[in-house]
């Protein structure tokens, strides 16, 4: 009787700690891939526009814009915005992503 207990109890902690590890797989798997989209989203964006004038002068309302959350929206900003989403149409970025990829300038 105990040792039909014990593998009963050994069995469940495995399959719960498989549970446990695909879970965990599928967690990290998800955050790898967002943050590898935003680097390859801020690399595309800072190899193309290092010398932009437009986008240089966005600095300081790119670093208000980050500090504040996405609260401050400068007028330069947003026309960096525009600039960057004109020049590539085909790049999928947020605001944000946009926003740091221009301080990473």
């Amino acid at each position: 009787m105990f040792r039909t207990r014990l593998l009963g109890a050994a069995l469940m902690l495995a399959l719960a700690s498989t549970a446990q590890a695909t879970s965990f797989v599928v967690t990290t798997d998800a955050v790898v891939g967002a943050v590898a989209a935003s680097t390859d989203a801020t690399s595309d964006i800072t190899s193309s526009f290092r010398d932009d004038k437009v986008v240089r002068a966005a600095r300081d309302d790119a670093a208000s814009f980050v500090a504040s959350n996405g609260d401050i929206r400068g007028v330069k900003l947003e026309s960096a915005f525009a600039h960057i989403r004109q020049q590539l149409p085909t790049l999928q970025a947020s605001d944000a992503q946009l926003a740091q990829a221009i301080l990473a300038i």
